[in-house]
């Protein structure tokens, strides 16, 4: 299968090259001029492996596409900064990068940082969660329901996660608002329910595996 790699720079020349590029690499490259276009390509294609993202762009910058990317996915983010611009790459890798590379820069450079960080996908890719129909993904946060992907936000993710490594444990409210919201949440513990509702209908069939015990909590539970 493919390599599918998201280039997003306004430098139409640059653009194009980087495209040739990873194309001699054997990996399919998706472009995007602006910011705007890159979320729409990475939000339509799941299959996205790896973004590559210029910091100063049209419609929404680098910075912004990083942020709501890592709203809903750990998919590896390169990001391109100014050369010798320290201040930008320290946004970067605490906005959630995964790299960066000054410009100018030798494109051998920018190839092999590409191959580390697929390098790292491809063995996180073992911790692949497979239960019934359902798939999840711990790195790139994405979830599977008969193959079809399901969008779920971060805590209804959080709390899948949770209930997935408890498989046939019982857990309680208490217990799930504790690892999921914190020990100084403050807000009704009821909020657990609305979450768990929300989280079965986004799961469509595998919103069964979620069992609700009476009086207590919830267990996930694959059979039965």
């Amino acid at each position: 299968m493919a390599i599918n790699i998201l280039v997003a720079d306004d430098d139409d020349l640059l653009r194009n090259l980087l495209k040739e590029v990873f194309e001699e690499e054997g990996y399919h490259v998706f472009e995007a001029e602006n910011g705007e276009k890159a979320l729409d390509i990475f939000w339509e294609h799941s299959g996205i492996d790896l973004v590559i993202l210029d910091i100063m762009m049209p419609k929404a910058d680098g910075m912004e596409v990083l942020e709501e990317i890592r709203e809903r996915s750990d998919v590896p983010v390169l990001m391109l900064t100014a050369l010798g611009d320290s201040s930008s790459e320290l946004a970067c890798l605490r906005n959630g990068a995964s790299d960066f590379v000054s410009k100018p820069f030798h494109y051998e450079i920018l190839v092999e940082r590409v191959k580390n960080l697929l390098k790292l996908v491809k063995a996180d890719s073992l911790d692949i969660i497979r239960l019934g129909v359902l798939e999840l993904n711990p790195i790139s946060h994405k979830v599977f329901v008969a193959g079809k992907e399901i969008f779920l936000n971060n805590k209804e993710f959080q709390l899948l996660e949770f209930l997935i490594h408890n498989e046939n444990i019982v857990l309680t409210r208490e217990k799930i608002l504790d690892r999921i919201w914190g020990y100084d949440y403050e807000g009704d513990i009821r909020t657990i329910d609305t979450h768990v509702k929300m989280l079965r209908a986004n799961l469509k069939d595998a919103g069964a595996y979620i069992k609700t015990i009476r009086g207590v909590g919830y267990c996930f539970e694959v059979r039965g």
